[in-house]
């Protein structure tokens, strides 16, 4: 959690003027600094208003020192999920509140960074088997004392690690999650990965353990797969049943590669966050990379991402409200508002809102708390539990992307970096979808899974539009000026061929690898 407690002169810097003004100020003291059970935020923000003003919302989320707003002895901090009753609200937060939470992510654009997560499988070299979380946490405390990262306790069980602005944290079955730090160039998200890498190799080959990097599961049932020791998810597998029916796959046989991204202003967000849900099923298709289901071909070339449009519709999906020409950081709140609660931390502990609303909340009236109003870290932890394909908090999280080997997971930021860090490449993508039809973005999600780059469109295959889209992002890297395109090689070979890496696996699988999976393993090893 970022606190600012300097003494120096405080300021808060100006951009573009909000469309939703901030109401009651809304100032939080420190109580305590406990650690968050899943570090996945690292994130710089510059608010909108000016500290001049008490009626405007102050939030401000800062690295370094010299920045931020004061008023008196007490200090304005940024939440980050879950923490321990770590701040407390003066005054019940507003919906303007809410908004200028969002809004409070706004950086210019020397600022901007790039963050990159990746989930991947554990399994034993010599079963195959998953992990168990006894061998994870061996693994975890293995890392924590080899290579100096902070362990991060939920009760007396290790549930991750924290070091600097990078975590580990696991994912319902156990699959091993890095959260990167933010970085400035695509070389330094590579050489992230890679010392990564090494680290949990360092450890794992001693226990006889290996990871792969796939997007599904492809060899074991639900029943096979250990459950992680934490609260939230506990919480969510009972949930999961009751609004779709594969929510538990996603939860415990899937995995994913994401790019977090900055933005400027409110524009900028809405640009990038029109050109990131349009293009997502490309992406899906580029990285599509789970053809396998205990054992066996699925029938799909991304069952990750076919999963999601049956876990929980409420939450998912690709927001077609976004498009609207009201959109903008208010109507995102609107939407979040709307989506069904999961938990609130308290006490060290998870409290089941399932299907509450946020709404009461904001009024004192969620029947799992009566009484309780939220603060910002209830906020945070809320919309970390929202699941579209792009994802807004203080950041945009591309989230189509299948799990894979470690090239990809360099290629995936390179691709989304190329497209929206530069804003000829961003013009044009915007250029190039402006006229597709919300129907038209919806076939492609949903078709995309089964037939990737094939999936017809307009006149032709997806391809043809992929091909175009990854030269933009290439042309993109290349007027950044830090020689990255070489990161775009792998998804420039698939569009050239048109051959998806699941297309490839199945290639495999029906001829080198006699109709088994267990050859995956060693393939996709990291």
């Amino acid at each position: 959690m970022a606190l600012i407690s300097q003494t120096s002169p405080s300021y808060c810097t100006h951009a573009e003027v909000l469309r939703y003004k901030a109401g009651n100020n809304v100032i939080f003291s420190m109580t305590n600094n406990v650690e968050a059970s899943k570090m996945k935020e690292p994130r710089a923000g510059f608010l909108f208003s000016s500290c001049n003003s008490a009626k405007k919302a102050h939030i401000m989320h800062i690295d370094g020192p010299g920045v931020g707003c004061k008023r008196g002895h007490q200090v304005i901090v940024a939440a980050s999920p879950p923490t321990e009753d770590s701040v407390i609200a003066t005054e019940p937060l507003t919906k303007a509140d809410l908004v200028s939470y969002l809004a409070s992510g706004c950086k210019p654009k020397d600022k901007w960074r790039i963050g990159t997560e990746h989930e991947k499988f554990g399994f034993e070299l010599g079963t195959l088997r998953p992990m168990t979380y006894a061998q994870i946490a061996e693994l975890l405390n293995g890392i924590a004392e080899r290579f100096d990262w902070d362990k991060i306790m939920e009760g007396d069980k290790i549930i991750g690690l924290k070091q600097g602005k990078q975590s580990i944290s696991l994912e319902p079955g156990g699959q091993f999650e890095l959260s990167g730090a933010p970085v400035e160039t695509l070389h330094q998200t590579c050489a992230e990965v890679n010392s990564h890498l090494y680290q949990v190799k360092a450890v794992t080959e001693e226990m006889g353990i290996g990871f792969l990097g796939i997007g599904f599961q492809p060899k074991w049932g639900l029943k096979d797969i250990p459950i992680m020791p934490k609260g939230r998810y506990e919480i969510m597998r009972n949930y999961m049943p009751k609004v779709g029916s594969l929510g538990l796959d996603m939860m415990f046989r899937t995995c994913t590669v994401q790019v977090n991204l900055d933005f400027f202003s409110e524009v900028d967000m809405i640009r990038k966050f029109r050109a990131g849900l349009a293009l997502q099923p490309i992406a899906t298709a580029l990285f599509a990379n789970s053809p396998f289901t205990e054992g066996k071909p699925n029938g799909y070339l991304s069952k990750r991402s076919h999963i999601w449009t049956d876990t929980d519709n409420n939450r998912a999906g690709m927001l077609p409200f976004v498009f609207d020409d009201s959109f903008g950081f208010e109507q995102y709140v609107d939407y979040a508002l709307n989506v069904p609660m999961y938990f609130v931390y308290r006490q060290k502990k998870y409290i089941d809102c399932t299907g509450m609303n946020f709404r009461d909340f904001l009024a004192g009236k969620l029947p799992c708390i009566p009484g309780e109003l939220p603060t910002l870290n209830d906020w945070e932890n809320h919309l970390t539990t929202i699941f579209p394909e792009v994802r807004l908090k203080r950041y945009l999280e591309m989230r189509g992307a299948d799990g894979g080997p470690w090239r990809r997971l360099c290629a995936l930021p390179a691709f989304w970096v190329g497209l929206l860090y530069d804003e000829v490449s961003l013009q044009k993508v915007l250029d190039m979808t402006a006229d597709w039809t919300a129907e038209e973005r919806q076939m492609l999600r949903n078709k995309v899974p089964v037939t990737g780059l094939k999936t017809p469109f307009r006149d032709g295959l997806l391809r043809h539009v992929a091909e175009d889209v990854v030269q933009l992002a290439k042309d993109g890297l290349e007027r950044r000026g830090f020689k990255e395109s070489g990161f775009l090689n792998e998804v420039t070979e698939v569009v050239r061929t048109g051959v998806t890496p699941a297309e490839k696996l199945l290639e495999l699988y029906n001829e080198k690898w006699g109709q088994s999976v267990d050859p995956v393993f060693e393939e996709l090893l990291y």
